[in-house]
């Protein structure tokens, strides 16, 4: 599978690093546009903005046209973007966050539905689309020398020059990949209209369940990683050097978890069911989670983290899943709105996780976090499996 589908995991890959190069070097991209960190971090939120609009507008269009052409379109903006923002000038980083966020709104659901759509509507469409969403948490766990270590030769400016000749090369390939499709048989699917395309959706059997679980999941895990560092600072004294190491761990468990939970959903007959697996993984997050912020011993701490992970990379990866298999051919509206609904999450849940840190410190951050993954177990709990 990987054989075939190299081209879509590279490309999930890229896609992944301009904002990887961003936060790596948020300090001097901010000292080469004269401005504060603060106001260059900010910028971040207009990727993500720009995310959920794009992703929520275009997702019944990721259908009607080649996903190979959805993904070069994608890949494009993004070889824009890293060529404005290795200007390092204040206006053309505002532009490389907002085409990033577009740009990776359209690439990231049409690279996992034209993985699915690679093998067909069985079990092995679900596991496709997961090795996708697996090779991007890989790419993040190894951010440090697929980011860090070129730097020592070019700087974050090389970086990004880099990134976009990725992507260009990257669109190119696509491009190809989509006129060639264009000259295979089609699949006969009726086309349906724009509004229509939200409607089918949300007639589909616990598609809007699912897109909930992905949401709450996104933002109760984001809102936890946001908070990390600083939980493992003020409670044990681990510098960013060390608490490097629990990042890596956190990661680890995440990419494993996700890979693995892939492979055993495309089993024939699997011992237990993609929405069971669900469900029982969110059980295991909130517990973790909620668990994470009342200890006070370092290696309890470090076991929870771990299993945080495990637990939310699961539920990605049964969400993927399910959508998939559920959706046959509504992939790339269900999938793009699933990306917009993540990107709403990631804000959503740093946001309420520092209002429940101003007003009850740890215990308000387990208890808002811990509410939005109770949230996500109730709403899998809407999720039955089809007779």
């Amino acid at each position: 599978m990987a054989r075939v589908l190299w081209p879509v995991m590279l490309a999930s890959a890229v896609g992944l690093l301009p904002f990887t190069v961003f936060s790596t070097y948020l300090v001097p991209i901010a000292d080469a546009a004269d401005t504060g960190v603060a106001a260059m971090g900010q910028l971040r939120g207009l990727g993500g903005l720009a995310a959920l609009a794009v992703g929520t507008a275009l997702a019944p269009f990721i259908d009607r046209v080649r996903k190979e052409w959805a993904a070069a379109g994608g890949l494009a903006l993004l070889a824009v973007s890293a060529l404005l923002g290795a200007t390092g000038e204040f206006l053309f980083l505002a532009a490389f966050c907002l085409l990033v966020g577009a740009g990776t709104a359209v690439l990231n659901p049409a690279l996992t539905a034209a993985a699915a759509d690679r093998f067909g509507d069985g079990a092995a469409a679900g596991r496709a689309a997961t090795l996708v969403t697996a090779t991007q948490s890989f790419t993040a766990l190894m951010a440090a020398p697929l980011v860090a270590l070129p730097a020592l030769l070019w700087g974050w400016q090389g970086n990004l020059l880099a990134v976009s000749v990725a992507a260009a090369l990257l669109t190119a390939v696509f491009f190809v990949k989509g006129g060639r499709s264009h000259r295979e048989p089609a699949r006969h699917t009726p086309r349906l209209g724009y509004g229509a395309s939200f409607n089918a959706l949300a007639a589909v059997p616990g598609a809007v369940p699912l897109l909930l679980v992905a949401l709450l999941r996104t933002a109760a895990f984001m809102g936890y990683l946001a908070y990390l560092a600083a939980f493992y600072d003020e409670r044990f004294a681990l510098s960013p050097g060390p608490f490097a190491l629990v990042w890596t761990l956190s990661g680890t468990a995440f990419f494993l978890s996700n890979l693995l939970t892939g492979r055993a959903m495309s089993a024939a007959g699997p011992r237990i069911t993609a929405e069971r697996m669900m469900t029982g993984a969110l059980v295991v997050g909130l517990a973790a989670l909620v668990g994470f912020f009342f200890t006070h011993t370092l290696w309890l701490a470090l076991l929870l983290t771990a299993v945080t992970a495990a637990a939310h990379a699961t539920v990605a990866a049964c969400v993927t899943t399910l959508l998939v298999r559920r959706c046959p051919t509504l992939r790339g509206t269900a999938l793009s709105v699933n990306a917009a609904g993540m990107s709403f999450g990631v804000f959503a849940g740093a946001a309420l996780g520092g209002v429940g840190l101003g007003l009850a410190g740890y215990p308000g951050i387990a208890l808002a976090l811990g509410a939005l993954t109770l949230g996500a177990l109730l709403a899998a709990l809407r999720v039955r499996r089809p007779a």
